[in-house]
């Protein structure tokens, strides 16, 4: 099984050009292009912040652009919600999110919840595909609520013949950076607790805008790049620098071995220049005004 792991494609309704001159349609055009030799792939995978903006206009897009790679290798791609998505335009353009190459669905089973949440369930191969909703509304981090736990819970209560890969947005590992602890998956234990013992052999996540590899309960977990840009650690603790360069990883796993992971990178000639800096105020007042502090239950 190989699969193409995408995330932040990050396009709005006007694709105009963001900070550094990065036009989030170029960039996912030119590393899907520049992927087109790359051979033998059976799912791909885009792990959230498909839109910047929320609108239909920025899923169709995106839609769009994928179904063409897509339907060339015959390969379904399967989206999740990031913490810039829109559920209800993600559901009116990609519906279940797991799409045939033709763009039809192709979802075994989906999350009912009153909140919405779009998580769903695909077989490919043997492997079963489920996509996870971790998007809180208005905010950056993310959280996987009680009834959809149960609903995984559930769904991983019956082994699949080859195995199970999760899709989530935010990541349940973190590096010692502080926005990666405010802005990753608040509760990576509960989702620890629900998949222990079961069926789960890779866990596929986005959101950092870098590579980053580790484990839950004993599974791998793969962070890849984004698409729109990748973060640069080498700037100073405490701030954040964001460089030009589309990434994607090509994500190996068999029956008997793996998973194994491979960068991929677009041929960017001004890949590595700057797109934006965050000194540490910056950074704080983002910490602050999307982080959990920022957020209280009701009734608090």
């Amino acid at each position: 099984m190989r699969i193409l792991h995408l995330s932040d494609t990050h396009l709005d309704r006007f694709g105009s050009p963001k900070a550094g001159g990065v036009n989030a349609r170029e960039s996912l055009r030119g590393l899907l292009n520049d992927l087109e030799p790359v051979a033998d792939i059976d799912v791909i995978v885009i792990s959230g912040d498909i839109a910047d903006d929320g609108s239909l206009d920025a899923y169709l897009s995106v839609r769009d652009i994928v179904r063409d790679f897509a339907l060339r290798r015959q390969a379904p791609v399967f989206y999740s919600t990031g913490n810039h998505d829109e559920r209800r335009a993600f559901a009116r353009a990609l519906g279940s999110g797991h799409l045939r190459p033709d763009g039809r669905n192709h979802a075994r089973a989906m999350l009912t919840s009153p909140a919405g949440e779009r998580a769903a369930v695909s077989m490919v191969d043997g492997y079963r595909f489920i996509t996870l909703d971790s998007l809180v509304p208005g905010m950056g981090y993310g959280l996987l609520g009680g009834a959809q736990l149960a609903w995984l819970r559930e769904v991983l209560a019956t082994p699949a013949p080859m195995g199970s890969v999760l899709v989530l947005h935010h990541p349940p590992i973190a590096l010692d950076v502080e926005v990666q602890h405010a802005l990753g998956l608040r509760n990576p234990g509960d989702l620890a607790d629900a998949i222990r013992g079961t069926d789960v052999r890779l866990i596929l996540c986005g959101h950092f805008h870098l590579q980053l590899s580790g484990h839950l309960e004993s599974v791998p977990v793969c962070v890849t790049s984004g698409v729109v840009g990748r973060v640069d650690l080498t700037a100073p603790p405490g701030t954040e620098r964001a460089v030009r360069g589309a990434s994607a990883t090509l994500v190996q796993i068999g029956p008997h071995g793996g998973p194994l992971f491979h960068t991929l990178h677009a041929r960017d000639p001004r890949a590595g220049e700057t797109i934006y800096e965050l000194d540490r105020e910056q950074l704080r007042t983002i910490i602050d005004q999307l982080g959990p502090s920022a957020w209280a239950a009701p009734g608090s």
